[in-house]
């Protein structure tokens, strides 16, 4: 009987034993299936692998159903589960329960006597409501950087968010002397939560409007990359990129009798009233973190030995990309010149044609040079004031610089319909050669959009400047990432910080082993001691100038 018994136990065991292998393989089948390996990103910039389930596409203009190739759908996949932020739906939380800088605070955990340069230096970040009680929940956006205010010397530190109300902070100590940390919560998880919501449910926010005129008649309509309701519409779409574009068509006009495009503004009464308490100047955003404790470390230069090994060690994912020193930018990747005379510009440029496309964060470089180069002398070409397009000759020394703007979206003031000249298309009239350099700027103006428009937008670029650089290798090719800017209640809405860390960080990750070079306009603005500004003042422009003409003219080694 015993032994019947042990047999019955034993038969039982191992069913239970394959019951579980089925179900484990199972599982693994429809996870293989469901899941796509994706690569999330903190707030910093870096990426964190892992796995992201049904990855959904915004509907908006129908950009869900685009034909894309496998390889395409594979990288927009990734592109958005790696901007799969994980804010917690945790339902309505009154303002007092968000998070409230002011009783938040942050340790400096590995404290010693001295740290070395090259040193890592971990921050613990704890963040509390304005009731003074942890947060259980993460989602806060934060920026953080190290500096020393008498080297005029910053660099930013990586963000991890542990999802629990705690977060870590990691920096590289770059420079020897007295380092000081400093931490800003930029927006609560509960105002982030708002921005995801207009991000989906109001990409139309800004509004745009065009001109149509055909003698004495004149009439304006609005535009936008898709219009609600079943009215008659101007399809402006390109017949090159495809990219939509599309106005309501006028009651007396035809559509080709369009004239201008401007920007229409911005939608009001986007909030309630709990919601706007998550967005208030002075309270809630880019607000200190203060810290419990020290604040500042001190820091000792390194043996020489070490110092070449540090600089031997850094590969291509290096974080963070450089760091000020006196005013300088200093790139760790490579030996960045300082144009500090405008006959080293003049040099460095002769016989070339520079081509410089996009928003007005890389007009500022046309109005830089310009202004500081006097041989360049700008040709008036009578565009409007800001919009261009915009040239300069130097016919001494054989150099040409040509600004135009990107196509819709822009938020211009008043562009001519005719000069509305898409970056993809301008770069296939492109021929290149080692006297052809290129520089692109393309990102502030999409910061409202779902991030599949942004996506579309560089796919295109993307594909262009790949023939440019198959046809004329010696092409140069330089990308100017985005920036941080000066942030108000309203601003947040449309132009947060927040949606242009994802707008950079896409076009870092679609650009990325395509042989151009990047401008870390992002870290040359957070790693900066002076305020944010969507158009940052010359100390950083001339810092950015000083990198793009290192790619252009590098130093001979």
């Amino acid at each position: 009987m015993w032994t019947n018994f042990f047999k019955l136990r034993l038969f039982c065991c191992l069913l239970a034993v394959l019951m579980v292998v089925v179900l484990v393989i199972n599982v693994t089948q429809y996870l293989d299936h469901e899941t796509v390996s994706a690569t999330f990103i903190d707030s910093s910039g870096q990426f964190v692998s892992s796995q992201v389930t049904g990855i959904s596409r915004n509907p908006y203009c129908g950009y869900d159903q685009q034909t894309l190739s496998s390889q395409e759908r594979m990288e927009e996949d990734s592109l958005l589960a790696a901007l799969h932020r994980q804010v917690p739906d945790v339902g309505p939380v009154p303002f007092v329960k968000s998070t409230d800088p002011s009783s938040s605070y942050f340790v400096i955990l590995n404290s010693a006597a001295f740290f070395k340069v090259g040193s890592q230096l971990e921050v613990l970040v704890h963040v509390q409501d304005f009731q003074r009680k942890p947060k259980k929940y993460g989602g806060d956006y934060l920026q953080a950087r190290i500096h020393s205010l008498k080297l005029q010397a910053g660099a930013v530190g990586r963000v991890v968010d542990y999802q629990n109300g705690f977060y870590k902070v990691f920096f590289t100590l770059l420079w020897p002397g007295k380092v000081k940390v400093s931490v800003s919560l930029v927006h609560p998880s509960e105002g982030i939560r708002v921005l995801q919501r207009l991000q989906e449910d109001k990409p139309d926010r800004v509004y745009f409007k065009s001109l149509f005129r055909s003698g004495r008649i004149s009439e304006t309509t609005e535009c936008n990359v898709c219009l609600p309701g079943n009215l008659p519409l101007c399809n402006f779409t390109d017949l090159y990129t495809g990219e939509p574009w599309f106005c309501f068509k006028p009651k007396k006009l035809p559509c080709s009798s369009r004239i201008t495009h401007f920007k229409g503004g911005y939608l009001k009464g986007l909030l309630t009233a709990a919601e706007s308490a998550f967005f208030q100047s002075g309270v809630n955003i880019k607000m200190p973190v203060n810290s419990s404790g020290p604040d500042w470390v001190t820091v000792i230069p390194r043996r020489i030995k070490e110092t070449n090994s540090l600089e031997l060690s850094q590969g291509s994912g290096t974080f963070p990309s450089g760091y000020y020193y006196k005013d300088q930018w200093r790139p760790r990747k490579f030996k960045m010149r300082q144009f500090n005379d405008p006959d080293n510009i003049t040099e460095c440029l002769q016989r070339k044609v520079v081509h410089l496309f996009g928003d007005s964060t890389i007009r500022q470089w046309f109005e830089y040079l310009t202004t500081f180069v006097p041989d360049l002398v700008e040709f008036n070409l009578g565009s409007p004031k800001n919009v261009g397009p915009f040239l300069a000759v130097d016919q001494k020394h054989n150099i040409l610089l040509k600004y135009r703007c990107h196509g819709p979206p822009i938020r211009f003031t008043t562009v001519f319909s005719n000069e509305l000249h898409y970056v993809a298309n301008e770069l296939n009239g492109i021929v290149g050669g080692k006297n052809t350099v290129v520089a692109i700027a393309v990102w502030s103006h999409f910061s409202t959009f779902p991030l599949e428009v942004y996506i579309r937008r560089l796919r295109n670029i993307r594909r262009a400047v790949v023939r440019l650089l198959d046809r004329s290798p010696k092409t140069v090719v330089v990308i100017r990432t985005a920036n941080a800017q000066e942030l108000g209640p309203e601003v947040s809405l449309f132009n947060s910080d927040w949606y242009n860390f994802q707008l950079d960080t896409i076009l870092r990750r679609m650009f990325s082993g395509v042989g151009v070079y990047l401008v870390d306009a992002w870290e040359m603005t957070l790693a900066h001691y002076l305020p944010h500004k969507l158009h940052p003042d010359e100390v950083i422009v001339k810092n950015q100038l000083d990198m793009f003409l290192s790619f252009v003219c590098p130093l001979e080694t």
